[in-house]
């Protein structure tokens, strides 16, 4: 029996998490639950699972919670980053799946590391503002860090009986999003609708406008970098619409090792939650002679340049990776609220990473900084396009 800290319950990650514990009731049981300001969901999640500890964002929040659960059910209601944190930590809990949206990921993930919990992560914002410290802290603790990104997994099992210094290169795939053979005369007119419109995935809304601009494949290549231990040279992306080769990695004597499986996250979750077993999922295989063809091209830079920015930022290092994320974050927040068009996004985040300047690398406590300082800068970017 595992027991689990779900940080993100109500999220599309958290909700499949919860349908595989459910499913398997004899393998896992929960001992937190969190959401943001989902509280019907999360109050339903509640009654099911019956956690000790369950967070929300703030007091309000706890009090809608609160009002809607029976008055005999025994949960301790907290709040804020102290309430996630608390949850991440929860005594009983054996392993920690981290599916927050954004950057809130970060201190609960790395609190969760220094109780000794074991990681399965899927909020990839985590490894792309402080890889290089969540790494360490995983190798000082002794515990596992497992990917729960559909790529990320992929070239996890695709490495799986490597040989030391074996590995020549990663290859991530992305599907190319809605606008893949969009023209870029055309981006001005896209709304949040259309890019809301994923042609293979279902996703959180943060998440599908990422993979429409590329952003999302540029975050995954930091993240990367840090799971694997591998420079930045040797991670590549390709473009692949089908969405059934999740990624893969080739090695030192030309062989390519491939992950497959249809575009659904439940394998790499519970592949996540239950390593190294495998669990009989009601997931197909998919359709090799229906599908015919696998095809496979370059990214277009020109059209989709936020993957080059992440490129260039991981590069940089220090808090540059989580200036990048930060401004994304506000970018994305403010297109989905019609305050910025599509095409505006990747300049937002440009034009604030500009502004960035850092010596070396940088500590938390830096990094903390740089991601408040950025979502200022670029809220006031947006602002002074509005005018």
């Amino acid at each position: 029996m595992k027991t689990l800290s779900i940080l993100g319950a109500t999220g599309s990650i958290g909700v499949n998490a919860l349908n595989i514990v459910r499913r398997f009731p004899d393998l896992f049981r929960v001992c937190a639950l969190t959401a943001k300001s989902n509280v019907e969901a999360l109050a339903r999640q509640i009654v099911q699972f019956r956690p000790r500890l369950a967070a929300v964002i703030d007091d309000d929040h706890a009090g809608q919670l609160k009002a809607l659960l029976p008055d005999d059910l025994e949960v301790e209601i907290v709040t804020g980053e102290a309430g996630y944190i608390a949850a991440a930590t929860c005594p009983e809990t054996d392993l920690v799946l981290g599916a927050m949206v954004g950057a809130a990921g970060l201190m609960p993930t790395l609190a969760a590391i220094d109780a000794g919990k074991d990681i399965a992560l899927a909020n990839k914002e985590t490894l792309v503002m402080a890889g290089a410290i969540v790494m360490e802290r995983v190798a000082r603790r002794g515990v596992k860090l497992m990917p729960v990104d559909s790529e990320h997994s992929a070239i996890f099992q695709s490495m799986a009986g490597r040989g030391d210094n074996a590995v020549r290169e990663i290859l991530l795939t992305a599907s190319g999003g809605p606008f893949l053979s969009r023209p870029k005369g055309d981006f001005e007119g896209i709304t949040p609708e259309d890019a809301l419109r994923h042609p293979n995935w279902s996703m959180g809304s943060k998440i599908t406008i990422d993979s429409a601009t590329l952003m999302n494949k540029g975050l995954e290549v930091i993240e990367a970098r840090w799971l694997f231990d591998i420079d930045f040279a040797r991670i590549k992306v390709v473009v692949h619409p089908q969405s059934i080769i999740h990624s893969m990695v080739t090695y030192a004597d030309g062989a390519v090792i491939a992950q497959m499986g249809i575009p659904d996250m439940r394998g790499a979750i519970a592949y996540g939650l239950s390593h190294p077993r495998r669990l009989p999922l009601d997931v197909p295989v998919p359709d090799f002679p229906g599908i015919g063809t696998f095809t496979f091209e370059e990214p277009d830079l020109d059209r989709f340049p936020c993957l080059a920015l992440a490129y260039a930022a991981g590069k940089q290092g220090g808090a540059g990776p989580a200036v990048l994320n930060a401004a994304n974050e506000v970018a994305v927040a403010a297109f989905l609220e019609n305050r910025l068009p599509f095409n505006g996004i990747c300049p937002i985040i440009d034009r604030t990473l500009s502004r960035h300047t850092q010596d070396g690398s940088a500590g938390l406590d830096e990094i903390l900084a740089a991601d408040g300082w950025a979502r200022k800068t670029a809220r006031e970017l947006i602002r002074q396009q509005e005018r």
